[in-house]
């Protein structure tokens, strides 16, 4: 079988994915996948900011360190933290100065910082409340104009083998016109993996439709380490609405600004749990306490009040945020909104090193996907942005470092057939339910138990299943898989207890 040769294979289009592209070396061929159109991305959704030493007059590194270890529990990879923390503000200005990327300004032309929880500065640069989506948009539009560079939207990376120290990879895409699936086939000397978290492992998560953990299970069944899967962030301030899978995230920057949680009785109740820092707490920490006022008051009803801040503040500050919910009926100017904890972010991944590289010589992993270490056991608001550039960065100047010279436009490998009987129906939701009564917030061990049991039988069976390669297969063994090595994870904490 003929396969096309491209020198980098980068797998998502979100911030990871993109700015790794433009750091590349533009006589690198270069093949992108996007999932589905290049906007639909959890980088798309980051609502709050990126935070980085912007103001070294009242911030230093060392803060920005001391704060993110506290957030992760001290179980972070010091060493990473600091490559974080020393290298991201000079990524922030690159997205000004060479991207192009809008960040709100104070009168005097300098970045207005806001202030989230866990943070002791006013690091965050946003762009009101839809960060992500500008930072997003601002790369595509560079990215788009570089002739190196292939992108196929509606596309799945299905099969990733290695062989001859080259990888090659079966892609599913979608011609949404004609209304057809086609197999087509690439290789490339180096992978980068950037496909996002696994939010639709869970009932309800605040993570796009796309985000099914499939570049962590194609990493770990080509023998990649995945570490610390099980640590996952559940953020306290999603609009409560039982009745859509995709939570609307409230951002942790309306706390940052004032707002305060209130119990069913319309009471704040984080002063008594957190008298210092009170709805500034980590994320973590504020779900915690969620959880123990909802045991004593045996209602999981809460809400966040913002209300007593000026109108036109509010309407300015979070445009976004206040349209959202007052199409669901509530005025965040005038009154309080329901929220709710709700899976958000991953902190765990395929494991790497300083510079992005996978134990697998030529495979990096960058974003949600990857395991720095920087977070450790729970993320420090608005370090993931910083994150995915960092670290994106970093792979691109290895990569670029480690070029190799071929001029060979195909390559022969066989692969075997994606023909194979139907999948059955129901796989994906019974994961979903298994998860969220297993580990939601604080794990439960005796349904996280059964439920590995289940997994495990569902795993064994789409292992060696016999099953068509689709899109819905690819999504429903990622799922699967991640759901298996989170419990797993899970009931071998509880036995080192």
């Amino acid at each position: 079988m003929k396969f096309k040769r491209f020198d980098v294979l980068i797998v998502g289009t979100g911030i990871s994915g993109i700015y790794a592209a433009l750091n590349l070396s533009p006589d690198l061929k270069i093949l992108m996948l996007s999932k589905r159109e290049l906007t639909l991305c959890n980088s798309a959704l980051a609502q709050g900011g990126v935070a980085a030493v912007m103001d070294p007059s009242n911030d230093d590194y060392e803060l920005h360190i001391k704060d993110t270890l506290i957030a992760g529990q001290y179980k972070n990879n010091l060493d990473n933290v600091k490559i974080l923390v020393q290298q991201g503000p000079k990524d922030v200005e690159r997205l000004v100065e060479k991207y192009g990327v809008d960040f709100d300004r104070n009168e005097d032309g300098s970045l207005a910082l806001t202030l989230e929880g866990g943070h002791s500065r006013r690091r965050i640069a946003h762009h009101k409340d839809t960060t992500g989506f500008e930072i997003e948009t601002s790369l595509i539009e560079q990215v788009q104009k570089l002739t190196n560079v292939t992108v196929i939207n509606n596309s799945v990376l299905c099969r990733l083998e290695r062989s001859d120290e080259m990888f090659f990879a079966d892609v599913i895409v979608d011609n949404v016109e004609g209304g057809k699936k086609d197999h087509e086939y690439y290789c490339a000397d180096s992978v980068i993996l950037a496909t996002g978290g696994i939010g639709r492992v869970y009932d309800f998560t605040t993570n796009s439709a796309i985000a099914t953990g499939d570049g962590i299970q194609l990493a770990y069944n080509l023998g990649a380490e995945i570490k610390n899967l099980s640590y996952i962030q559940f953020h306290p301030t999603a609009f409560a609405d039982k009745k859509n899978r995709e939570c609307f995230l409230i951002s942790e920057a309306v706390r940052g600004e004032g707002a305060y949680l209130l119990n069913c009785n319309k009471e704040r109740f984080m002063p008594r749990y957190e008298p210092e820092r009170k709805e500034l707490a980590p994320r973590d920490v504020v779900s915690n306490c969620i959880m123990e006022e909802q045991k004593a008051t045996g209602s999981d009803e809460f809400w966040l009040d913002i209300s007593h801040k000026d109108t036109d503040f509010i309407k300015n500050r979070f445009p976004m945020i206040y349209n959202k919910v007052l199409e669901k009926g509530y005025d965040m100017t005038k009154e309080s909104i329901p929220i709710y904890p709700c899976q958000h972010y991953l902190m765990g991944g395929i494991n790497v090193d300083g510079k992005g590289a996978t134990n697998i010589a030529g495979l990096y992993a960058a974003g949600e996907c990857s395991h720095t270490g920087v977070h450790g056991a729970n993320r420090l608001a608005s370090n993931s942005l910083l994150e995915a550039l960092v670290f994106s960065r970093l792979i691109a100047e290895d990569i670029n470092a480690h070029k190799k010279t071929d001029v060979r436009t195909e390559v022969d490998y066989p692969m075997s057939a994606p023909d194979g009987k139907p999948l059955p129906h129901g796989i994906r939701t019974e994961v979903r339910h298994i998860m969220q009564k297993a580990y939601f917030v604080h794990p439960n061990y005796g349904e996280a138990e059964k439920g590995l049991q289940r997994i495990t039988e569902l795993k064994e069976q789409l292992d060696n299943s016999g099953y068509a390669i689709t899109p819905e297969f690819v999504e429903t063994k990622s799922l699967v898989t991640c759901a298996y090595i989170i419990l797993k994870e899970v009931m071998e904490r509880k036995n080192e207890k």
